[in-house]
């Protein structure tokens, strides 16, 4: 469960003060899908990074599975995004020289997983993502609904609460775009909760609920 109550973000432009989140309020149940939509400039990122524990607000609360999010210190903040968060970016941020396999069973070595139960989690994701058969591949050698894919079975091996995915078809055709937002259906159906942000209202119809982000003023 998530809940933001009166959230308030500035930040500082020479001698101006951009207001970039007004008073939002935002609650999304366990096993949710939702969009938040909006144009560039709207907020919707910094609403993003705040969700994620990369980002502070200056004012307002945070409940991320009864835990005070906007209470918590950098070090507390780095365990909630580590635990409890999985990121699916428009740039997949997949490291180059790995190859699919060790891409996605990095999170699980980082948090000290002996390797043989790591193998056995990314073989679980991997083969959800139906990619299993490219496992050894680099992302280099794959097209970039794959390495999308790549990046979702990243985000899912660790289990986490939430999935949080920024402008997740941004950079692929419309028909993979739709094939990726498929696998997002899927996953929310297993019970994933699933939020994304777009621009796109054709992207952002493929949640069950749409929030809307204008000026940093949250609408429904």
């Amino acid at each position: 469960m998530i809940k933001l109550t009166d959230v308030n973000k500035s930040y500082i432009m020479g001698e101006n003060i951009l207001h970039v989140l007004k008073d939002v309020n935002l609650s999304v149940a366990d096993g949710e899908f939702i969009t938040i939509l909006g144009a560039s400039g709207s907020g919707k990122s910094t609403l993003m990074h705040i969700i994620g524990c990369m980002d502070t607000m200056d004012s307002g609360t945070y409940q991320l599975d009864e835990i005070p999010v906007h209470e918590c210190n950098d070090a507390k903040l780095t365990v909630i995004r580590n635990q409890k968060i999985g990121f699916i970016f428009q740039k997949y941020h997949l490291i180059p020289q790995y190859n699919i396999l060790q891409n996605v069973l990095m999170p699980l070595l980082i948090r000290g997983k002996s390797r043989k139960e790591a193998f056995l989690q990314a073989e679980e994701v991997i083969r959800m993502t139906g990619l299993w058969e490219r496992r050894g591949h680099l992302p280099s050698e794959l097209s970039g609904g794959q390495q999308q894919r790549v990046a979702i079975a990243r985000a899912l091996i660790t289990k986490p609460s939430i999935l949080l995915a920024d402008e997740p078809t941004g950079a692929l055709d419309s028909n993979t775009g739709k094939e990726i937002l498929e696998m997002f259906k899927e996953l929310n159906a297993m019970g994933n909760t699933i939020i994304q942000i777009s621009h796109d209202i054709n992207v952002a119809k493929a949640g069950k609920r749409i929030v809307h982000l204008k000026d940093g003023i949250m609408e429904e």
